[in-house]
């Protein structure tokens, strides 16, 4: 979708429970996660805030928290300020990528259906930011599209998908088209090579939680030190 189209912005909360399995339950695990080591008066980062939907569900889940969101579209923002409705004075919006976020020692983080969209290079620099805007031991969890590098098995799970959506009521063109658009469009990486960024960037621990077709989602701890 366009993130800064009007009308697809409108439906864009509709279009994600199609499009991501167990979206809603995600949040909600995104949530239990963070839990785990943020304080009762933590504040989070969440980046890739567009939408607000896990916003929200973070907010409403710990009502002592205080979150910092970051998107580059000002439409989902302006979304985001909608969804969260009286939430929203526990929000800090704004519009920009990772460089944009203030640089303190945030208790936790969270970058959700996002790292899909940058190649390698440009995700082991936010990865590294986010790095650098966490207190040690703080968790960050993630979550995108992570598919085999074989061009064979990387088609196949991206058909799985595509027809999930299809399914879901998704149109607009056919399943095996979307497949291979999705396939051709996004920098996906493996699994594998997931888990080795997240270590490169000064993460310890990463481990999987979330699977669901071709999505998988990590918890992964600030190291002691800052990566180089």
């Amino acid at each position: 979708m366009s993130f800064s189209d009007p009308d697809a912005v409108a439906r864009y909360a509709d279009t994600l429970v199609r499009q991501v399995p167990g979206v809603q339950a995600l949040h909600q695990m995104a949530h239990v996660l963070l839990a785990e080591r943020v304080p009762q008066a933590g504040r989070v980062l969440v980046l890739g805030a567009g939408g607000g939907m896990e916003l929200r569900v973070f907010a409403e889940c710990s009502p002592d928290w205080h979150f910092t969101g970051v998107d580059p579209s000002a439409e989902m923002l302006g979304l985001a300020t909608r969804v969260l409705g009286s939430l929203s004075p526990r929000v800090e919006l704004i519009q920009g990528y990772i460089d944009a976020a203030p640089v303190v020692a945030f208790d936790g983080a969270t970058c959700l259906l996002t790292l899909h969209f940058l190649s390698r290079e440009e995700r082991l620099h936010t990865l590294r930011e986010l790095r650098h805007r966490l207190r040690p031991g703080a968790p960050l969890v993630v979550a995108h599209h992570s598919v085999p590098r074989d061009p064979d098995e990387k088609r196949v799970w991206f058909q799985r998908w595509a027809a999930f959506v299809t399914a879901r009521g998704i149109g607009g063109e056919s399943a095996e088209a979307r497949a291979e658009a999705i396939a051709s469009r996004l920098p996906t990486l493996a699994p594998e090579e997931e888990v080795a960024l997240l270590e490169q960037a000064g993460f310890e621990r990463p481990a999987l939680f979330y699977a669901a077709l071709s999505f998988r989602g990590w918890v992964a701890y600030a190291g002691q030190d800052q990566p180089g």
